[in-house]
């Protein structure tokens, strides 16, 4: 039953999927190469997939992660998913993406990606430090790219969203004044602000406000019968780090890394609704989720 919440099949269709032990040459599995050089924001996803590889290596044979040969963005990743390319994404979710590939639903980051700083030009920052309410956050801009889930959660809250056509692009748009604030996760916004630096020299970490709304990252396979077989493997394997304590061992390490340079207590958390969010996904079960309560309060 578990596994049918997390990847959408059937009891019979499942079992119907599983392989039988293998052995051999190992499998080499694609995911997609960031677009933008030197981008790590994704090295833990791949090697939390790895581990769940790993533990189902004597139940489905070997299995070896290798990036896509050429760099992708979300469109081209998703296009490639489809022909066969690549074997897997690792992706925030909505209903359209839920509807076209399997979705894995166990929350990759425990939904750390939904708590939401801003990178702001410093200057602005004394207007900010007067916000307390998300009208009065709505009358500053918040830049996103134009094909992130997030524009449409934001703009359903009666924010302010301007777009742009590409992730790198962004941030040289938020040092020319194009947009007021740039909206990142707490587990990306540490290192892009460093990687970016040299295209924004007066941006900062707005250290006033924590925005959020639920937004799991999930695994995500093609709805071919490859790609089924694949999502009920890497299911199987991240419910065995989960049960064996690696899961959660493997996500507090990487938490302490990514907020480590953060301020988090003390912000005026802003809540928001995420109407992208499908009905299938598990809010009920808190074992798959982090409120940084022991962060954030006081």
């Amino acid at each position: 039953m578990r596994l049918r919440l997390l990847i959408g099949l059937s009891a019979l269709s499942l079992l119907a999927l599983l392989p039988a032990r293998a052995g051999g040459q190992a499998v080499v599995l694609r995911y997609p190469m960031q677009e933008a050089s030197g981008d790590q924001r994704y090295a833990y996803y791949w090697q939390l997939l790895q581990a769940a590889l790993d533990a189902t290596e004597k139940d489905y044979g070997k299995a070896v992660l290798q990036p896509s040969t050429a760099p992708m963005n979300a469109s081209r990743a998703l296009v490639a998913l489809q022909s066969g390319a690549i074997q897997v994404l690792a992706r925030v979710t909505s209903q359209q993406l839920e509807n076209d590939l399997v979705p894995i639903r166990i929350p990759l980051d425990k939904g750390l990606t939904g708590y939401r700083l801003f990178l702001v030009n410093a200057e602005r920052q004394p207007e900010l430090d007067k916000v307390g309410t998300l009208k009065q956050l709505g009358r500053f801009s918040i830049g996103q790219e134009s094909r992130w889930v997030d524009v449409e959660i934001l703009r359903a809250a009666g924010l302010t969203v301007v777009t742009g056509d590409t992730y790198t692009g962004l941030f040289g748009m938020l040092g020319s004044g194009r947009f007021d604030l740039l909206s990142r996760g707490v587990d990306e916004i540490a290192a892009e602000q460093a990687m970016y630096q040299h295209v924004a020299p007066r941006m900062v970490v707005e250290r006033r406000l924590l925005l959020h709304y639920p937004l799991p990252r999930y695994y995500f396979t093609a709805s071919s019968k490859a790609g089924r077989k694949l999502a009920s493997r890497i299911a199987v394997g991240l419910e065995r780090l989960r049960e064996s304590g690696e899961f959660e061992r493997r996500y507090r390490a990487y938490r302490a890394v990514m907020l480590k340079p953060l301020r988090l207590q003390g912000r005026r958390l802003l809540e928001i609704s995420n109407p992208q969010l499908p009905l299938a996904t598990p809010l009920q079960d808190k074992s798959l989720w982090d409120d940084l309560s022991d962060l954030t309060r006081g």
